[in-house]
């Protein structure tokens, strides 16, 4: 614990904060936003919950290049995980994202260190402040990443994911209706780009925003209102949303005319739905289990798997995902997609339609899943008149999207059952 003086210094209980969430991310591998409510525990001003979360957020969105400059002010190497490392990483952030004056910075840095090497830290910065060091203006993936994608995708691929991750992307809202897409453009202030979509800045308070109490929109990515749309209008026909919560798909289709069952094996991520749903005035049957222990009493006219998957075609919106996911995750995940698809299939009336998707920009995940589909199942290619300007479908029919236009990377695919 710190001095008489320690919790009095203003902004270090946000500081104290970012330092459990960042310790929560890159040591336990637990998701930045699932480790907010117990870092920020007991802080009773929403302004300092949201500078640790933002202070945290912003050291992994730089990491790799705030290490840089952290090591090249130093003459032994700090271990990645000394305290001392993680103080100068926050204390960097502050001033040359957040732009915090230099000493500002130190003084709400060193109080961190009760105990420790103040000195060390004292001279870390002050050395990098003198030199006016800066930030490159495009982030450095972190090093196995950047191999893992370039290897996958290519040199291009990587150079736009570190132009996505450069700054938190804007943000989208699915409409409940789509014929209202002018009237909730010129609402909110924002553009579209297909219909149903409205993009705003980010920054705003959602729930503050014209037409969420009364449940015309929601948050949603439009990469991730994708698999959604290539299933059409339901027409009253039954669709099974499978690993459903929180739920934007579910509104898609309830929206679209489909009777919809959304499954997902979190009953507290279901009662997110739930609310949801009642915002918006639609409906569906809500069932809280695990894929691969229930089953559906009568085949479905078309399923929208939404994979459990490594989640790293998120990365822009979360960049702790790129610290906490490891190549066995992605191995382990890809089992679990595989046996979801097979025993997916076997649910779907004949003529049905079956989507997979997965927010991952892993080829394990998306691709070498679907390659050789489960028995049944024959390829429905999506054609480019489905999407939304701007992507393309593969020439296998697949849909795969990289960071770009402020989307989330996504993988999906389109089957009918023979």
């Amino acid at each position: 614990m710190g001095g008489p003086g320690a919790m009095t210094t203003p902004g270090l209980p946000a500081r104290k904060a970012a330092m459990r969430l960042l310790d929560a991310v890159l040591r336990r591998g637990t998701p930045l936003e699932a480790a907010l409510a117990g870092s920020t525990q007991g802080m009773d001003r929403s302004e300092d919950r949201a500078l640790a979360h933002a202070l945290a957020s912003e050291t992994l969105r730089r990491l790799p290049d705030l290490d840089a400059l952290i090591d090249s002010a130093t003459r032994l190497r700090l271990a990645d995980d000394a305290k001392v490392r993680m103080v100068l990483r926050l204390a960097l952030v502050q001033a040359l994202v957040l732009e915090t004056p230099p000493h500002a910075v130190i003084a709400t840095a060193l109080p961190l260190l009760e105990g420790g090497p103040r000195r060390l830290a004292h001279g870390v910065l002050g050395t990098l402040f003198r030199n006016g060091v800066g930030l490159p203006d495009l982030p450095a993936l972190p090093a196995t990443v950047d191999l893992r994608w370039r290897a996958g995708w290519g040199d291009a691929m990587v150079a736009e994911a570190q132009a996505a991750l450069a700054q938190p992307p804007p943000l989208d809202l699915a409409l409940r209706d789509p014929a209202e897409t002018d009237l909730w453009v010129d609402r909110l202030e924002g553009e579209t780009l297909a219909p149903g979509h409205v993009r705003i800045a980010r920054g705003r308070a959602v729930e503050r925003l014209p037409g969420f109490a009364e449940g015309a929109w929601w948050v949603q990515n439009i990469a991730a209102s994708l698999p959604a749309r290539l299933l059409g209008a339901g027409n009253g026909r039954h669709v099974l949303d499978l690993c459903a919560a929180p739920g934007g798909k579910t509104m898609q289709l309830a929206a679209s005319g489909w009777q919809v069952t959304a499954l997902d094996s979190s009953a507290s991520r279901l009662g997110r739905l739930e609310a949801n749903l009642t915002r918006t005035g639609l409906a569906a049957e809500l069932v809280a289990a695990d894929v691969m222990d229930w089953a559906p009493p009568a085949p479905a006219d078309a399923v929208l798997l939404d994979a459990p998957c490594s989640a790293t075609g998120i990365f822009a919106r979360h960049p702790d995902v790129l610290h906490r996911v490891r190549d066995r995750d992605i191995a382990a995940l890809a089992e679990v997609q595989a046996a979801m698809l097979a025993r997916a299939a076997s649910w779907l009336k004949p003529g049905g339609v079956l989507v997979y998707a997965v927010c991952s920009l892993e080829p394990e995940e998306g691709e070498q899943i679907v390659a050789a589909p489960p028995p049944g199942l024959v390829a429905d290619p999506v054609q480019p008149q489905e999407l939304v300007a701007g992507f393309t479908p593969t020439p296998t029919g697949w849909v795969r999207i990289y960071p770009q236009l402020g989307c989330d990377g996504f993988f999906i695919a389109r089957f009918r059952k023979g």
